[in-house]
């Protein structure tokens, strides 16, 4: 099968780095995507790498005892299984580029109080997935979700809409935060650790959207010129709001998007929640890139010699494609899980750098690779 003109195959040795990672806990992310396909497979991306050709690779994995002490050496395991590829970028780029998320924590409470004044809300009822089959004509065809109306389906009410009550009185209410900006910001991120004022804990994580498309304060703000736009980073907006608490709705309400939803168990502290491939993510070892390009469980290795935010070291790691994010589009463009809480978010706030994509491809689908 001819790879597509966007993957390259390259050598091992072509991969800066490749010797001197350490990618167990990649394996370990990698083999929690093999268990998970077993119940449903992952959709194959528009590039052609196609899921079947990971059943060699999967069948592996899940022989591998659990844990680093029981796992195969995860280095020779991704040689044995899989050729890099370099990824050309698709918008006329020499370097792809990679940004960072996580997953914030904050303090909560089951009920409003005089403290606790903006929510997170679960899906409403009459919010319906859109389609082709279903998509009234003239309706724009980004929006994937609308309101359905005794009249038919309309778009969904706007983040200024529902701040402003729209949905009031529904009971939608899944917990109520003290700050508005780490309200907005859970909703950028698409989940939370949650420690309740009652003493207890939560997570949530996303369930669905309000389906309008995301604009983010950093480029409103910087196209006031309120911050310079080199100077954007998550940190940088949350000061600017903790300085201009009057303005925050004005900002905020720029972006219509709304994101609702659902609560999870906390089953593991050490891996961050469930995301669009069904499989924890792992600190450092997940990454979300194009769902419509790339194929979830694909292994990724990423050279990012500028960015060192991590471990004070040039990044160059082997991550595993579990997740996905609208404003994650193109074949090198990938965000990196950084992990939950405070430290995480510090790491992925500064993120915004240049890096080199290696797709690992099963061997089965590169002529002459067996």
């Amino acid at each position: 099968m001819a790879l597509s003109q966007y993957l390259r195959e390259v050598r091992w040795s072509e991969l800066p780095g490749w010797p001197d990672d350490a990618p167990a806990e990649a394996f370990e992310a990698f083999r929690r995507s093999a268990f998970h396909v077993l119940g449903k497979p992952y959709r194959s991306g528009a590039l052609g790498v196609d899921f079947s050709a990971f059943s060699e690779a999967y069948e592996g994995a899940r022989a591998a005892g659990s844990g680093t002490a029981a796992q195969p050496d995860a280095r020779r395991f991704f040689e044995r299984h899989f050729v890099p590829c370099k990824v050309v970028p698709d918008n006329g780029g020499k370097k792809g580029f990679v940004t960072g998320f996580y997953e914030p924590e904050a303090e909560a409470s089951p009920v409003q109080t005089g403290r606790f004044q903006y929510p997170l809300l679960r899906r409403p009822s009459d919010l319906v997935d859109i389609d082709d089959t279903n998509r009234p004509a003239g309706m724009d065809p980004y929006l994937a979700f609308g309101r359905q109306t005794a009249g038919g389906i309309v778009e969904y009410f706007d983040r200024a809409s529902i701040e402003q009550g729209a949905l009031a009185g529904r009971n939608l209410e899944i917990a109520w935060l003290a700050d508005p900006v780490d309200a907005f910001f859970i909703h950028v991120q698409g989940a939370a650790r949650l420690a309740m004022s009652d003493g207890t804990s939560k997570r949530v994580t996303y369930a669905a959207k309000s389906g309008h498309r995301f604009s983010g304060p950093g480029r409103k703000l910087a196209d006031l010129g309120e911050i310079p736009e080199n100077a954007v980073t998550m940190q940088s907006i949350r000061t600017w709001f903790r300085d201009n608490p009057a303005r925050i709705s004005e900002i905020l309400w720029q972006n219509r998007s709304f994101i609702f939803f659902r609560e999870t168990p906390v089953e593991d502290t050490g891996l961050g929640p469930v995301a669009a491939a069904k499989v924890p993510l792992t600190p450092g070892r997940s990454i979300a890139v194009d769902r419509l390009l790339h194929t979830f469980g694909t292994p990724f290795f990423i050279d990012a010699p500028t960015l060192t935010a991590f471990d004070e070291k040039p990044f160059r790691r082997l991550m595993i494609a579990q997740d996905t994010g609208s404003a994650i589009t193109g074949t090198a463009r990938g965000d990196l899980f950084t992990g939950s809480g405070f430290a995480a978010g510090e790491v992925a706030g500064v993120i915004k750098h240049a890096a080199d994509f290696y797709e690992l491809v099963p061997k089965k689908l590169v002529a002459g690779s067996r």
